[in-house]
């Protein structure tokens, strides 16, 4: 009895352990499915994340684009520069250089020359009323400007009549206009040179591909590509040259023709008043 109690227990004991051990094997392999599943699943839930963050810094920088597009900009116009050829190019730049500056300074003395010319008469007016043609000369003499010049000229020239004084304005009036004039046949040359320069690099960029296609023995856009490029380039280069210089020139040529105009009306106006400041004398 007692041996076959001890098999019966050994035979229960192996069966609880064989039991005990497929059932661990078997929580081991769900918990394994388990941990992957929900590894799954979390890699699925943190995909979208790298979408997001490349959306959100789209949006976070509107300005970039329009920044790169800002270099690009004067980074082409250096390249096409320079793709251009320096020689004519730099030539072409120097024109509008030249051009630029006795503009801006044929401007600024201009508008210095500009005066009130009512203003001035009135003065002139009371000096010699109050004082005679010495105090008008005082008067004129202190003030810039041709028209004060003019009146200074004049003034000088009372003593030996009305038709002298005349004679004196006029003349001196033409010396005047020729310095409110100074600096114009530059700027025109300029204006005329420009263009030109473009043109004949024009012309030096069909020769240089015509000479590509002759040395290749072929046509093709590649052998021809540079050198109409550059015939182009320069020719754009020259005509907006033209172009800027030709909107100043027309601006100083209607500044001058009214300063011209405001002279040989205060001239008139000037002798009227000396007439009749000889005829109350």
């Amino acid at each position: 009895m007692k041996r076959l109690f001890a098999l019966l227990t050994l035979v229960g004991f192996l069966t609880f352990t064989h039991s005990f051990t497929a059932v661990a094997q078997d929580d081991s392999a769900d918990d394994v499915e388990q941990t992957d599943a929900d590894t799954t699943a979390v890699e699925a839930e943190e995909e979208p994340a790298p979408v997001e963050s490349v959306q959100v810094d789209t949006e976070e920088d509107p300005f970039a684009a329009a920044t790169d597009d800002e270099r690009g900009f004067h980074q082409k116009v250096k390249e096409k520069f320079i793709e251009g050829g320096w020689d004519f190019m730099g030539i072409v730049l120097l024109c509008l250089i030249l051009g630029l500056a006795i503009s801006i300074e044929r401007i600024i003395v201009l508008n210095l020359s500009t005066t009130n010319t009512k203003k001035l008469l009135a003065n002139v007016e009371d000096a010699l009323n109050e004082g005679g043609v010495h105090s008008a000369l005082e008067v004129t003499k202190n003030i810039k400007g041709p028209v004060a010049s003019i009146f200074t000229q004049g003034l000088m020239r009372y003593s030996e009549g009305i038709e002298m004084v005349e004679k004196s304005i006029i003349a001196y009036g033409s010396v005047e206009m020729g310095k409110l004039e100074r600096g114009l046949v530059w700027i025109s040359l300029f204006i005329s040179l420009a263009p030109m320069l473009g043109f004949m690099g024009t012309v030096i960029g069909m020769i240089s591909a015509f000479d590509a296609i002759e040395a290749a023995g072929d046509i093709s856009p590649q052998i021809v590509a540079r050198g109409i490029k550059i015939a182009l380039l320069t020719t754009v280069a020259g005509l907006i040259v033209g172009v800027i210089l030709q909107l100043f020139y027309n601006y100083l040529v209607s500044k001058i023709d009214a300063l011209v105009n405001t002279m040989e009306e205060a001239s008139i106006s000037l002798v009227d008043l000396l007439v009749q400041h000889k005829l109350t004398k």
